[in-house]
């Protein structure tokens, strides 16, 4: 049994340690605690582990954002991934900052990464693990914000939300959709608090 977890962001060193790039931080993460590599294949790099004897494909589409679509599909046909075990992580404007949510499907809500895979599998109905990064902007200035660099606060705590989506990934894998979503859901919602709060 094979699983495909797809990680959005932008390829290039200047857009390394922005707020659309979380997907490629937490495969990252994912890869450094499983001591495995990242190598450059097609449509972008791939690494693979082992959890519990499944086999997890780990992708960074190298297609820029708005056509992840193109490296989804091919790895998934290539791979021949059930569209049950296939997770794309991806940033989130609507939910605050440091929050993590699961869902079993949903709509592109405007995330161009989204948008194109579910253009080119034809289908909403894949997991997707949500990060949230805030919408601390105002007016006209979402893309600056998206595109933007993490706040020094935000850098201090962003190794403890990439381990927990970590953990998320690897309960998906080993513990399916629905029991994970159970068990992280909750918890994973209620942000790191700021100081003062």
């Amino acid at each position: 049994m094979k699983y495909l977890i797809v990680g959005l962001g932008n390829i290039g060193p200047e857009y390394r340690d922005t707020r659309h790039n979380i997907g490629f931080r937490v495969l990252d993460a994912l890869a450094r605690a499983s001591n495995a590599v990242f190598e450059e294949a097609r449509y972008g790099a791939i690494s693979e582990i082992r959890l519990k004897g499944r086999g997890v494909i780990l992708l960074k589409p190298n297609t820029y954002m708005n056509l992840s679509g193109k490296a989804v599909a091919y790895w998934v046909n290539k791979e021949k991934i059930a569209l049950e075990n296939i997770l794309v992580i991806v940033d989130d404007l609507a939910l605050p900052f440091a929050s993590l949510r699961l869902r079993g499907k949903g709509s592109a809500g405007g995330h161009n990464g989204l948008k194109s895979i579910n253009e080119l599998l034809g289908t909403e109905g894949y997991a997707r693990l949500r990060c949230g990064i805030g919408n601390e902007f105002g007016r006209g200035g979402q893309i600056d914000y998206v595109l933007g660099e993490w706040s020094e606060d935000e850098s201090e705590k962003l190794p403890e939300i990439l381990e927990q989506a970590g953990e998320i990934i690897k309960s998906f894998v080993i513990q399916g959709l629905a029991r994970t979503m159970n068990s992280f859901n909750k918890r994973a919602e209620k942000p790191v608090k700021s100081d003062g709060e």
